[in-house]
């Protein structure tokens, strides 16, 4: 085989991969349009996952009826996700007795990696894997952090993008807790 049968064959190798990527793209492009994008005043799609620390414990979005939920996902690597944790802890422990329920869901990260890093930021909220990411798929999550505020009725009541400081989710947790009676 000479040089230029050799570069004929690179070539052609070469033009299959990329009509395979643009098909692949396209492809893709088309289907992800197919899931309903998830707006506020909808029903909070349910779900269940299983606790980080009990895994005989499961968390059912639907177990909340009744209360706010602040589900709120993220990930190790996450600089915003991290120095927003601690705030959320803070908050949780004052608003958990006002009906107001915090979830941190983990996406798709070992559980040797979650523990490690919940236990160095020394937050106590309850903590899931979405392991299979099929929750942060329902709920159109693409950035983290992400949070989702759900109010008791278990309508989204607020989708919120980027990293929040302590005032802020002090103010969305009021926002989602129920009326007092």
């Amino acid at each position: 085989m000479d040089k230029k049968q050799k570069r004929s064959i690179f070539r052609g190798v070469i033009l299959v991969v990329l009509l395979a990527a643009i098909v692949y793209t396209v492809y893709s492009t088309a289907t992800k349009d197919k899931v309903e994008v998830l707006q506020v005043g909808d029903k909070a799609p349910d779900f269940e996952l299983v606790d980080l620390y009990n895994g005989d414990l499961k968390h059912r979005l639907s177990d909340y009826e009744g209360k706010g939920v602040f589900l709120n996902f993220w990930g190790t690597w996450c600089k915003p996700c991290k120095k927003e944790m601690p705030a959320m802890s803070n908050q949780y422990a004052i608003y958990k007795e006002q009906g107001v329920e915090v979830l941190a869901v983990n996406i798709a990260q070992t559980e040797f990696e979650v523990k490690n890093f919940i236990e160095s930021l020394d937050v106590h909220f309850p903590v899931a894997i979405d392991p299979t990411k099929s929750v942060m798929t329902a709920y159109n999550v693409d950035l983290l952090p992400a949070t989702i505020l759900i109010n008791p009725e278990g309508k989204v009541e607020k989708i919120i993008t980027g990293e929040m400081n302590e005032q802020q989710i002090a103010s969305y947790m009021e926002s989602i807790k129920p009326e007092q009676e």
